[in-house]
């Protein structure tokens, strides 16, 4: 009988034991499904913790330390609407899309092309933005088009939906990490081409002090979306909702105004579900 009390004492420790992992169990399955004060399974309730990238101006880049450009400030504006703030984190774009799906990050902005590759590992909202390829060339470069590059060395960031198309037509691409990375291989002599989203190689050559220019561009085949972990269809549905709303209320219209001026839409191009009317000032052109 002496024994009881010790056998005792074991066997309510045990029970806490269980009882804690429980609990614990149950608190991450909440963090992950989604919970009462958590129903889009965020990493934060309430803050969209976003992978995004810092050199690549118009679309996404830092500003006198704020992450900004079209796809960023438009995602502020998507998750105003669904009452929830944005946390910005730089990272490569290269480990994105599978930092997004491992839940380091619940969305990724990165003016991401939409492809079926890119379908296995992560899912997509609604489409936000079109988007061309470009190609920069250095400034006394004879080249004038894509058809020019065969046995030139040609610079892409890895990953890119432009790494896809060189790989595509046996250009043996040189890859790099950043965008940043690719100007500076323009701007020391060591590629002869960097095929680029058009708006980022457009501002790049701007800003370039006349050592880069650009050559040709021609339309991206699919629509740029943001990118959210698989299986997280309550976070998609309530982008989706946001941008259709973003839409309607011209924030759309004012941000594409801002940040690429003059750029035509492509006929048969429409942002969102298609669903949510455009007020007035969001459909003048």
């Amino acid at each position: 009988m002496r024994f009881l009390p010790a056998l005792t004492r074991a066997a309510a420790l045990a029970a806490a034991a269980i009882l804690g992992a429980t609990l614990l169990t149950a608190c991450g399955d909440d963090t992950k499904s989604g919970s009462a004060d958590n129903p889009y399974g965020l990493l934060q309730p309430g803050v969209l913790r976003t992978g995004t990238l810092t050199d690549a101006p118009p679309n996404v880049y830092l500003k006198d330390g704020k992450f900004t450009g079209f796809d960023n400030d438009l995602l502020t504006a998507v998750a105003a609407k669904i009452d929830l703030k944005v946390e910005f984190v730089g990272t490569d774009f290269a480990a994105l899309l599978s930092q997004v799906n491992n839940h380091k990050f619940d969305v990724g902005s990165s003016s991401i092309t939409v492809t079926e590759a890119r379908k296995k590992t992560v899912d997509f909202g609604n489409g936000y933005d079109f988007g061309y390829f470009g190609l920069d060339v250095p400034a006394n470069s004879s080249i004038t088009g894509f058809d020019q590059l065969t046995g030139k060395r040609v610079v892409v960031v890895q990953g890119t939906v432009q790494d896809d198309y060189a790989t595509g037509k046996g250009l043996n691409p040189v890859r790099v990490p950043d965008y940043n990375g690719a100007v500076n291989q323009l701007k020391a002599g060591t590629a002869d081409a960097w095929i680029a989203p058009a708006e980022i190689g457009e501002k790049s050559a701007a800003d370039s002090g006349s050592k880069i220019k650009v050559a040709a561009k021609q339309l991206s085949p699919a629509p740029t979306a943001y990118a959210v972990a698989k299986g997280n269809d309550a976070l998609r549905a309530a982008l989706n909702t946001g941008l259709d709303q973003v839409i309607a209320d011209g924030t759309w219209k004012r941000l594409q105004e801002q940040y690429y001026p003059g750029r035509p839409i492509p006929a048969g191009f429409t942002p969102g579900s298609g669903q949510a009317a455009p007020s007035a000032s969001a459909s003048a052109s």
